[in-house]
């Protein structure tokens, strides 16, 4: 499957690895390598990912996938042939704040 990022979601990887890096050369990379690794994983078994279950109130449940080894949760939806991830979010920071985003790959 085909996966797109929302530009939010990109925006956050950056930022994150961009922080990651400043406090130890190298992390940021991981993180980005980290990232990518669950991106695959994802579009090889998308749906076996957990409901992010608080998001049901909101709409359409989305999914999660934890990021190994950082604090980091990638919130996607499966559409018809694409997975479209609408965040890349810190687990403890701001929960949800990313449901209001457009759905659809912009």
């Amino acid at each position: 499957m085909r996966i797109d990022l929302h530009p939010e979601a990109r925006a956050e990887v950056r930022a994150a690895a961009i922080w990651y890096d400043e406090r130890e050369q190298g992390l940021g990379d991981r993180f980005v390598s980290e990232v990518a690794s669950v991106l695959t994983r994802i579009g090889d078994a998308p749906r076996s990912s957990p409901i992010w279950v608080e998001s049901e109130a909101f709409r359409e449940p989305e999914r999660k996938a934890s990021v190994r080894g950082f604090p980091y949760l990638i919130a996607f939806e499966v559409l018809r042939d694409t997975i479209f991830v609408l965040a890349v979010a810190h687990g403890k920071w701001r929960p949800l704040y990313w449901l209001p985003r457009p759905r659809r790959p912009v």
